[in-house]
């Protein structure tokens, strides 16, 4: 539900945009005004359901998404859907980390692997199939008021989740030992600004405000405060946001952590390009660009369980096959698929290709980055990683948009979108570099065990 409401909305603009009576400029900020609140909060979220139980912060995040869904389809203006939409946000990125954090605290080893799988398709089928459910939603419930729908609809699917949580989610245990939970406010302050630094002006840039850019000079400022901070937090024996050398000492969680945030950056962005190639340069309907999208999800469905399955025999070498899988799907969309009339005959069995490959990445990453993170740190090293690929999909979604829309002025949109997917291609062969050196990393590490031994 969280990670669907990042992409469900975008099919959706220009019926908000006559339904309130606003300009494209302030409806862009429905879009990223959530992705923005998100970022900013799910490390402290993460923080927070280590200190105080992830439970309870399921609860808090569930009650919280669901008062801001309702606020947002019953808004009767533009200021208050933006303001909902940042409720929204940050409920998302309190409730999202506590995920990956009880898959660290319940399972070990293979099961730890299959859980990471199913987490892993609904991250890749969650992200696939938002704008097939935006369009379909929006196509019974009418062009007027079928975007309210969109917001509505989550609230009785949160009211069923928190009924599930409270009936299935373990309480936490009672602790014999003493700890101290407090929560460090100065780093996630600091960190929240140098996240802010780095999305305000990416979000910014897809409206075409460059301004906000100059911003991107206190991301490196912030950034080394943070560092600092948490150094000297620990150092005097109180608990950081993010324990930043244990997690450095971890086989493979920085380049886990690399792999997740270019990834995104890449995946995000070829979804939402062929998605305005399809509308914009086809002429289909919301709906029907989201059928076409359909078997990039379905191929996402049968790898990302699939991989969860065999992680633990294969490790790094199914990261590495996984993003090769998909740069060859994107590069194949590229080549193949535009021009051509009808389309689906070459975008679809392309797109299934891309869509295996993309399934079989998040899963075993998530698997392989965390596997060495203590319980206790769970939800906020998934927090962070889960920051990374936030602010990578922004990152992307910008890039590849404005590659699309700058060739599309000078040329066609069948040149445009071939610009940018191969674009979306070179990003992803970015995450497939860092993958590479993780593989290296690990039989370094593998080798020296046996030699010890």
């Amino acid at each position: 539900m969280a990670l669907l409401d990042v992409s469900i909305v975008n099919v959706a603009i220009p019926s908000m945009r006559a339904g309130l009576h606003t300009s494209a400029g302030t409806i862009q900020w429905v879009v990223s005004g959530y992705a923005l609140a998100f970022g900013l909060t799910l490390v402290a979220g993460g923080r927070l359901g280590d200190a105080y139980g992830r439970r309870r912060l399921m609860l808090i995040g569930l009650t919280c998404f669901i008062v801001a869904s309702a606020a947002v389809g019953l808004a009767p203006n533009a200021a208050l859907v933006i303001l909902a939409r940042l409720l929204q946000g940050a409920s998302a990125g309190l409730l999202t980390p506590q995920n990956s954090g009880l898959i660290q605290q319940l399972f070990r080893g293979r099961e730890r692997g299959r859980a990471f799988g199913i987490f892993g398709l609904t991250v890749s089928v969650s992200s696939a199939i938002g704008p097939v459910l935006g369009g379909l939603i929006i196509a019974l419930a009418g062009e007027d008021d079928g975007w309210r729908w969109l917001f509505l609809v989550n609230v009785p699917i949160g009211l069923a989740a928190m009924v599930a949580v409270m009936a299935m989610v373990p309480r936490r245990p009672p602790s014999t030992e003493k700890t101290d939970n407090r929560i460090d406010v100065p780093g996630a302050l600091l960190l929240g600004a140098t996240v802010l630094c780095l999305l305000y002006p990416v979000v910014r840039l897809e409206g075409g405000h460059r301004l906000p850019l100059l911003l991107l000079v206190g991301v490196p400022v912030f950034g080394w405060g943070f560092v600092a901070w948490e150094r000297r937090t620990a150092r005097h024996g109180h608990p950081p946001l993010l324990d930043l050398a244990l997690l450095r000492s971890l086989p493979g969680y920085v380049n886990g952590l690399a792999v997740g945030a270019l990834y995104f950056t890449g995946f995000t962005g070829v979804l939402l390009v062929t998605s305005l190639y399809l509308q914009e340069g086809m002429g289909l309907s919301p709906l029907q660009a989201g059928l076409m999208l359909m078997p990039f999800a379905a191929g996402s469905a049968v790898s990302a369980p699939l991989a969860g399955r065999v992680v633990a025999d294969l490790g790094r070498r199914l990261t590495v096959a996984a993003l090769a899988t998909m740069i060859t799907g994107v590069v194949l969309v590229a080549v193949l698929a535009p021009g051509h009339d009808p389309l689906w005959p070459w975008l679809a069995p392309t797109l299934l290709v891309a869509g295996l490959g993309a399934g079989a990445v998040v899963s075993p990453n998530m698997t392989l980055t965390l596997a060495d993170v203590p319980p206790r740190m769970g939800g906020a090293a998934g927090g962070a990683l889960q920051t990374g690929q936030r602010i990578g999909a922004s990152i992307g979604a910008a890039v590849l948009v404005t590659v699309y829309q700058v060739v599309v002025a000078d040329s066609s949109p069948d040149a445009a979108m071939r610009a940018a997917l191969l674009t979306g291609a070179a990003l992803v062969s970015l995450a497939l570099l860092m993958a590479i050196q993780a593989l290296r990393q690990a039989r370094t590490l593998q080798s020296l065990e046996d030699a010890a031994r």
